[in-house]
């Protein structure tokens, strides 16, 4: 059993490339020797800024492959097939044998046991497979014609503590690397991974970037608690300083306090996205002047805490500058500077886009018994701030910042809340606007961009979204279902496109309103897949409801999953299925025809009289709810409804000699399961999961 070891030395890799490249270089190798059937104790892979590795333990030095028969062509086919086969195998006409199967009677021929050689199978196939990985961003430097995420400088490969040998472009594999990548002149021969992991961890570099992702955490968690304050958890920022350092530190910087008066979200930004900083929050959630730099060296004369506060103390003075600026302009007077700023190619400025959102956001307001003049006042205002210089230097803020500066210029505080969350929410574990006017102004929005974009054709295909339309449906669906409020989706729809027709926007899309309901319905079902509803629950309470009725069809649903394999859920499913197999089965030769109702003067029995009397009870509850179903009572409803159905069953025969009898009973069960579709479409539910 030997030691495969593998390393790829470039200029610095961006965090972004590293870990895909990391997974698919050992995805690649792992499905290698699964072909080959050469098997492996252990594999891994690891990468710092400038080195790739992927390491495999326990590995065979060589294996016998067993013979195998190769199909051919049919012995029917033209002479040039066969010709073709043979040549192809390096075989003659005596090596062939004919073979009956079930297509047919064919060429075959038996391959020799082999033995195969992993030295040398490594060796041909790294430079295939390195050939073979896919950049999201490459580039080629020199004369070369290598594409590379980096420039490319050298290969180490090792297999059994021996060199492995190949060319790959313009480079030649051997068995050392460069130990320093600031001076490349200084290079070390390894012949295994472990010599080559001590040595790099004796002049403190960490190839591990699991143990370098320990060590930050570790510090953040001492610091945190020696200068008691939060250090909030962004795991992607802490994934991508892994991967820039390999010899990481963690300091604490400040910037002035006065800072401390711009928005906090301007301070985090400007940290965290252009700095690669983590802002620090005391007890209370307050944000702090003190931030941690993770950097890749020990700040000895502190140059790098210095260099690093003024970078931020920079960014920090233009912010400050931009925010006191841009809060004194009234933003009433500059809603007409959206006239120049075009939305979307077919769809108008974003001064049309305020003016429809307001009318709609009008008509929302109906719905939410909310002020119209507030709702609409919001929207005319909620699009200024993408002139501001703040937003374009930081567009990520748009949005946020047209709160604030509301906020500032005195308009009330529903009205900044609903302008600062007017893109919530922003995907599916974002937090969704809660106060009335922010849900008007977030669905005026969402729906307008919606209409827009289906109207002239640019929807989302089944690999492409470019405009995130999945995101933004999910985002009506979502706020709708939290907010336990339905709305009449259609009516909006239909007024949300006559809108653009009155600004004179005629689209060329004229099912534009099925689809749009068909691709929210849709998003609905997502959405109930990703809260682990079971899709067969999620299909039989979406099959009679319509979308303006999205909270009852998640209410069911999110019910009725709680419940399935709880002997309530047990008895609800168990009482319908029993129902409906027996009048399937009954009805199966269509020689009855079913009335709507069912005559209780012939009933002969108690058991029928009291399943009659139950289903009675069962439509005058139903009947009786209005939006504010209590979906747990309804299911509690029907599961107490079993005993009476299993009495009714056990003591009751339905194939009736008499033909009135038994239509009747089987009016009676067909009553039953229509009464049990009140609540969803039972029939649709797997009782076997």
């Amino acid at each position: 059993m030997s030691e495969f070891f593998l390393e790829l030395f470039s200029e610095e890799i961006p965090s972004s490339l590293q870990k895909n490249l990391r997974e698919d270089l050992l995805d690649s190798f792992n499905k290698l020797f699964n072909e080959k059937f050469i098997s492996f104790k252990k594999s891994s892979s690891y990468s710092t800024p400038n080195r790739l590795i992927i390491v495999f333990e326990g590995l065979q030095k060589q294996v016998v492959l067993k013979s195998e028969e190769i199909k051919g062509p049919n012995i029917n086919a033209p002479k040039i097939a066969l010709e073709g086969f043979m040549r192809s195998n390096n075989i003659s006409k005596k090596d062939l044998f004919k073979k009956k199967i079930d297509k047919g009677e064919f060429y075959f021929f038996k391959t020799k046991p082999t033995k195969l050689n992993t030295h040398e199978l490594l060796e041909e196939s790294i430079p295939l497979k390195l050939q073979k990985i896919q950049w999201k961003k490459s580039m080629k430097w020199g004369e070369f014609d290598l594409n590379w995420g980096r420039p490319l400088k050298s290969i180490l490969a090792v297999f059994d503590k021996k060199k492995l040998t190949f060319s790959f472009h313009h480079l030649v594999s051997s068995d050392t690397t460069f130990v320093d990548k600031e001076f490349e002149d200084n290079k070390k021969k390894f012949i295994d991974f472990k010599n080559y992991i001590n040595f790099f961890k004796k002049i403190n570099i960490i190839i591990d970037q699991n143990q370098r992702k320990n060590l930050i955490e570790k510090k953040f968690n001492e610091i945190s608690n020696k200068k008691n304050i939060k250090i909030e958890n962004n795991s992607k920022l802490l994934d991508e300083v892994v991967d820039l350092t390999d010899q990481p530190n963690v300091i604490i910087c400040e910037f002035d306090r006065k800072f401390l008066n711009i928005p906090k979200e301007i301070l985090i930004i400007t940290m965290q996205h252009h700095q690669k900083y983590f802002p620090t929050f005391d007890k209370k959630g307050n944000i702090t002047n003190e931030f941690l730099v993770v950097i890749n060296k020990k700040d000895i004369n502190g140059l790098i805490k210095l260099g690093n506060e003024r970078v931020v103390e920079a960014r920090l003075n233009d912010a400050e500058f931009f925010w006191k600026k841009d809060k004194s302009q009234n933003l009433v007077k500059r809603v007409s500077m959206l006239k120049s700023m075009n939305y979307f190619k077919g769809l108008g400025t974003y001064f049309d886009k305020v003016q429809r959102m307001r009318k709609l956001g009008g008509m929302l307001s109906d719905e939410l018994l909310i002020s119209k003049d507030k709702v609409e006042l919001s929207a005319s205002i909620c699009k200024v701030d993408l002139v501001s210089e703040l937003v374009g230097e930081f567009p990520e803020l748009q949005g946020i910042m047209g709160g604030y500066f509301a906020e500032a210029q005195g308009f009330e505080k529903d009205v900044c809340k609903a302008i600062s969350e007017q893109y919530l929410p922003a995907g599916l574990n974002s937090k969704v606007p809660k106060k009335p006017y922010s849900v008007a102004l977030s669905l005026a929005d969402k729906i307008d961009t919606l209409v827009g974009f289906f109207g002239i054709n640019q929807k989302p295909t089944s690999s492409k979204d470019p405009f995130a339309l999945r995101r933004l449906a999910s985002g009506v669906i979502k706020t709708i279902v939290e907010n336990k409020k339905d709305f009449k989706i259609r009516d909006l729809i239909s007024y949300s496109a006559g809108l653009y027709l009155d600004q004179g926007f005629e689209f060329e899309n004229k099912s534009l309103q099925n689809e749009l309901v068909n691709f929210l319905m849709d998003r609905l079902k997502f959405y109930m897949k990703e809260e682990k509803i079971r899709s067969d629950i999620v299909l039989a309470s979406s099959s009679f409801l319509n979308l303006d009725q999205s909270v009852i069809i998640f209410g069911k649903a999110k019910t009725l999953n709680k419940y399935i394999n709880k002997p309530n859920g047990i008895d609800v499913i168990s009482s319908f299925k029993r129902a409906s197999s027996i009048l399937e089965s009954e009805l199966r030769d269509k020689k009855l025809e079913l009335s709507n109702t069912t005559d209780p003067g012939i009933f002969k029995t108690e058991f029928e009289k009291n399943l009659y009397k139950k289903i009675n009870e069962l439509r005058k509850y139903f009947q009786n709810i209005n939006k504010d179903e209590d979906f747990d009572l309804s299911i509690n409803n029907l599961a107490e409804s079993k005993k009476i159905i299993f009495d009714f069953f056990d003591n009751v025969i339905v194939n009736e000699d008499d033909i009135t009898i038994k239509k009747n009973r089987l009016e009676l069960i067909q009553m039953l399961c229509k009464t049990f579709d009140y609540y969803v479409n039972f029939s649709l539910i797997d009782s076997h999961q």
